[in-house]
C-alpha cells in the first residue's frame, strides 16, 4: 500500500485529527469540493446543477458503522425525505441513491439492515428511481451480497458494488453479470489485508480490467466507477470491441473529481453518473477519497494552511 494512503487511512480513525479538520475555518470551503452539503436541500440543489449539465447522479447520505437503532432509523428517514424531494422536483429519472448497509443497522443485525434497505427500495420504486448498495470493507461483503439477493427478489433493479482490489471479485462479477443486473465496479478504498486484497496498485488495475471484461461480456448493466484515464480508455475500447453501445453501460465518478472529464464523456453520448455525498458525517468519506487518490491531499493541505 502507498505509504501516504496508509497514513491517510490511519487519520480517518483519529479523533484528534478529526476534530482539527472539522473545526478549521477553511474546512467547509474545502469539503464542499467533494461533498454537496449537509442537508437534503443542499443535495437536491447540487443534483439539479449536475442534471442540467447532462449528467446523472447517485446520492449518498453520509454515515456508516452505525451501532444504534435510532441512528439507523435517522438514516432511513433521511433517504425517504431525499427520494420524496427528487420525485417532487422531477429529478428521479436522473438521480438514484447509494446506501451503505452499515449505516442502516448491518452491524446490529443483518435482518434489520435488510428491512431498512427494503423500506428505502420501496420508496425509490414509488418515486421512479433505483437504489445501489454500496460495498464496504471485506468483512461485510458476504452479508451485503446476501441482502442484495433478498432485495432483488422484489426489486430486481437493486444495484450491487464490487471492488476490484479484492481477490474474489472476478468470480463475483461472473455471478452477477446476469440479465438486468446493475453492477458498479470500483477499485476499493478500505485498508485490507493482502490475504484478501491485492496490495499492489498494478495488480488492482489488472483485476479491474479483467472484471470489466467479465461484466461487459455479461448480460447485465455495468457501471464503471473510475477516474483513472487509462482505465476509462480501456473500458471504452473494450466496450466498442464487444459491441456495447453507449447507454448499455455507464461511467461513474465522484463529485468534485475530474468534472471536465465527466462532461467530455457525456458529450460523447455516454451515461455519466456522479456520486454525490452529503450530510454532516463527511470526515470518514473525505479521508477515504484522499486515500484513493493521494494527489488530492496536496489540494486539501494547501487550503488548510493558506487561509485563516
Amino acid at each position: 500500500m502507498h505509504p501516504l494512503r496508509s497514513l491517510i487511512l490511519a487519520a480517518a480513525g483519529n479523533d484528534v485529527i478529526r476534530r482539527l479538520v472539522a473545526t478549521a475555518p477553511v474546512s467547509r470551503d474545502v469539503v464542499r469540493r467533494f461533498v454537496a452539503g449537509e442537508t437534503t436541500a443542499d443535495a437536491i440543489e447540487v443534483t439539479k446543477s449536475l442534471v442540467d449539465k447532462g449528467l446523472t447522479v447517485t446520492l449518498d447520505y453520509l454515515g456508516e458503522d452505525t451501532t444504534d437503532t435510532g441512528l439507523a432509523e435517522q438514516t432511513v428517514q433521511a433517504y425517504l425525505e431525499l427520494l420524496d424531494g427528487l420525485h417532487r422536483d422531477g429529478l428521479a429519472k436522473s438521480a438514484e441513491v447509494s446506501v451503505k448497509l452499515s449505516a442502516v443497522g448491518q452491524a446490529l443485525d443483518e435482518g434489520l439492515a435488510l428491512e431498512n434497505a427494503a423500506r428505502i427500495c420501496a420508496k425509490a420504486q414509488e418515486c421512479g428511481t433505483t437504489v445501489t448498495l454500496d460495498m464496504e470493507d471485506h468483512t461485510t461483503t458476504d452479508s451485503t451480497l446476501r441482502v442484495l439477493a433478498e432485495l432483488r427478489a422484489t426489486y430486481p433493479w437493486a444495484g450491487a458494488v464490487l471492488q476490484a482490489y479484492l481477490r474474489r471479485t472476478e468470480d463475483d462479477c461472473a455471478r452477477l453479470a446476469t440479465d438486468g443486473s446493475r453492477v458498479r465496479l470500483c477499485k476499493g478504498a478500505y485498508a485490507e489485508p493482502a490475504t484478501v486484497a491485492f496490495p499492489d496498485t498494478h495488480d488492482v488495475d489488472r483485476s479491474y480490467v479483467r472484471c470489466a471484461n467479465t461484466l461487459l461480456r455479461g448480460d447485465g448493466y455495468p457501471m464503471f466507477a473510475t477516474h483513472d484515464p487509462r482505465l476509462v480508455e480501456i473500458v471504452h475500447a473494450r466496450a466498442e470491441a464487444l459491441d456495447r453501445k453507449p447507454g448499455s453501460f455507464e461511467f461513474q465518478m465522484l463529485y468534485g473529481i475530474r468534472p471536465d472529464e465527466q462532461l467530455r464523456l457525456a458529450g460523447l453520448g455516454h451515461t455519466v453518473r456522479v456520486y454525490v455525498p452529503y450530510g454532516v458525517q463527511w470526515y470518514g468519506y473525505l479521508m477515504r477519497r484522499l486515500a484513493e487518490r493521494p494527489a488530492n491531499t496536496a489540494f486539501f493541505l494547501r487550503a488548510l494552511v493558506s487561509r485563516k
